[in-house]
Parts: C-alpha cells; structure tokens; sequence
C-alpha cells in the first residue's frame, strides 16, 4: 500500500470484538503509517501482535488534553502519516476522534477513512427494526438529563439507537419498561461478534427478564422501535 508523503490522518475502523473482523486495508495502513494514535495503547496492541505489526503508537482518548492533539497536529504537519484508532470500531462515534479530526483539518492536513466495523450499524443490521432511518444517542447518561433522555427515546418517531454499560442496563431496561408502551419493540446486543454475542429481543420488560437469567458484562447496543 502507498501512504501519502505529505501528512495525512488515516481514520482506520477496527473491530469490535473478533480481531479476525479488520479488512486488508486496514492492516496495510496500520503497518504502513509512522505512527497510529490510540484510545488505549495496551487494547490496540492486542490487534497489532495478532498481525505482527509494530508501527509505534501514542495514546489518544478523552482526557487527552490539547497538547496531544497539537502533538499529533504536529507530526502531520511535518509530513509523518498517522493513523487513528479507538478500542473497538469506527473512531468519532462516541468516542473523541472527532475532535482530533477537526483539529487536523483545520490545519489544512488530508484526512482519509479506512471504513469498517461499527457496534451501531452491526446491531440494527440483526434488530429487525426499521433502519432506513434512526436516531442514533451515544451513551445514556449517568445521572443528570436520564429521565429526560428516555423520555425523549419513549417519544422518537424513528427508531432509536443508544449504549449502555453492564452497570446502568438493568436499571435502563427499567426506565424504558415505565416510558414505552407494551407493544414497541427492544433489542439489546451484548458481546457482538465474540464468543459469547446475545441478542435480547421483546418489549423493554421481556428483555429485561430475559437478561437477568444471563451473566451481566460487557457493553450493550440498545435499539428500541419508534413510535
């Protein structure tokens, strides 16, 4: 593969949980750039030893201050090639990638996408629901704004797309059992393309019953059908 002289971002899609998932080209940049900018260095090491590539890398994730993005701004600018990676998917979705992109691209420096997996579209792919069109909400929040967060999924017209972690899901399935009418359909997806993948599927109180007869880890997508 040729990667540009002059300096340019790669923003390389990873997998989100079968390392076998990455695509040709995104092996071929990760090898080929001077540097790949990482959420966590010790997660994407576990993807580069599986491939035997030792390209070095730099921590890059959401407490980073803005030095680290002037840093990686600087080695663009001086021509050296960068990937950028999160710990498991597409980076910039729900992740502080985008912020680095718009650091670069401000400083006139080439950004060009390495598609690929996403938890988002590979759990409305399996969901049944429509997916023509969606709202797609990030994580839920923790504490301040969550009633109103679900009251406005209760509310969506469009199916709705969220995550949450393995310590809010029980009580999220809670919140939308007492918003959502009984008919609306809820998909939960655990551990999407890895060993133990779970698809959960009724209405908010149904999966939530089904849930608790399983181990609780891991993230979760939620997908809840639109009114």
């Amino acid at each position: 593969m040729t990667i540009e002289k002059t300096g340019t971002l790669y923003v390389v899609a990873t997998p989100i949980g079968n390392l076998a998932d990455i695509c040709e080209r995104a092996l071929e940049t990760l090898r080929a750039v001077d540097m790949i900018a990482c959420e966590d260095t010790r997660v994407t090491k576990r993807l580069l030893d599986r491939y035997d590539i030792s390209t070095p890398t730099v921590s890059y994730h959401q407490h980073s201050k803005a030095t680290k993005i002037d840093y990686i701004a600087s080695l663009l600018e001086s021509g050296k090639s960068v990937a950028l990676v999160s710990d498991a998917g597409t980076p910039g979705i729900s992740d502080p990638g985008s912020k680095l992109v718009e650091a670069v691209y401000e400083k006139g420096v080439k950004v060009e996408v390495i598609p690929g997996p996403s938890a988002v579209t590979a759990a409305l792919s399996v969901s049944g629901l429509p997916s023509d069109k969606f709202i797609f909400l990030g994580f839920a929040p923790t504490k301040k704004g969550r009633e109103k967060f679900f009251t406005q999924v209760a509310d969506s017209e469009l199916t709705v797309v969220f995550y949450e972690s393995v310590h809010r899901i029980e009580k999220a399935l809670e919140q939308l059992a007492s918003v959502l009418d009984s008919k609306r359909t809820v998909v939960v997806c655990r551990e999407l393309t890895k060993m133990f993948e779970s698809i959960y599927r009724g209405n908010a109180q149904e999966v939530l019953e089904q849930l608790r007869t399983d181990k609780i880890k891991g993230e979760f997508v939620v997908i809840v059908e639109g009114t």
